[in-house]
């Protein structure tokens, strides 16, 4: 499916991190190395980011192929964060809302990812309506299973639940809902970074107390980079890296249709 990055640590430019390294995003939208699930990611891309001083990201998202989009080069050349999330998409269903379905999707002070489906969407998730508002279901950024599962993380947030919390909840109650599931989330504050591995793989690459990365794979060969295992919770500073199992569920095992 998808392949997205998180990275909290030094003001760099947005380039360093998604376009300029050997394995980066930017290529891994056209030659994955872990994916293990389509190829191709050409459906869209965006890039969120956190200015000094502003707790509220600033976002770029096109439904181009992310190697389509010759003004990125420019901005990842000049633009420099402390924080970043960004994402290449490949689509779980064809034609659904073009640059509104492109992660990462946005509220607040969050940035949020998705990469992997949601079995049996859209009826799958029909008894989970129940749990929003409607008017989060009119707010729904795209008719597509990553906007929904962002919606019922983002009721959690906003009831005041840790982000670790609200994650491993909200992979807990889709998986419950439509087994085989493919959930990898991930999601930032512009301070800390939390995901899930539910299908799909992550790792991760940390110089302790200056930077940490969190990728669907390696950018580079570095030997640092660490595996994260599946069905686990991580959550990550620029300081630490913690992961923790997540319990009671199965996570799907075999490449499914």
């Amino acid at each position: 499916m998808c392949r997205h990055l998180a990275y909290v640590g030094a003001p760099l430019p947005l380039g360093s991190v998604v376009k300029d390294p050997p394995r980066s995003l930017f290529r891994q939208s056209w030659e994955p190395r872990h994916q293990r699930f389509g190829t191709v990611n050409a459906d869209g891309f965006g890039v969120g980011w956190y200015a000094d001083g502003d707790p509220v990201p600033a976002r770029y998202r096109r439904a181009v192929p992310i190697w389509a989009d010759p003004s990125f080069t420019d901005l990842a050349r000049v633009v420099r964060t402390g924080a970043l999330l960004a994402a290449v998409r490949d689509a779980t269903l064809p034609g659904a809302d073009g640059e509104a379905a492109a992660a990462p999707f946005a509220a607040d002070r969050w940035l949020f990812s998705h990469n992997g489906s949601v079995k049996g969407w859209p009826h799958s998730m029909a008894a989970l309506t129940s749990v929003l508002t409607p008017t989060d279901l009119l707010s729904l950024e795209a008719r597509t299973d990553s906007a929904f599962v962002w919606a019922l993380l983002l009721a959690r947030l906003r009831r005041g639940e840790p982000l670790a919390d609200a994650l491993s909840a909200t992979v807990t109650e889709v998986a419950e809902a439509a087994p085989g599931s493919r959930l990898n989330l991930l999601v930032t504050d512009g301070t800390s970074i939390a995901a899930t591995t539910w299908g799909d793989s992550l790792w991760y690459l940390t110089t302790p107390g200056h930077r940490t990365t969190v990728a669907s794979e390696p950018y580079d060969d570095s030997p640092a980079w660490q595996e994260v295992p599946d069905a686990t919770l991580l959550t990550a500073t620029r300081t630490e890296v913690l992961t923790t199992p997540l319990k009671d569920l199965a996570a799907p095992k075999e490449p499914r249709p």
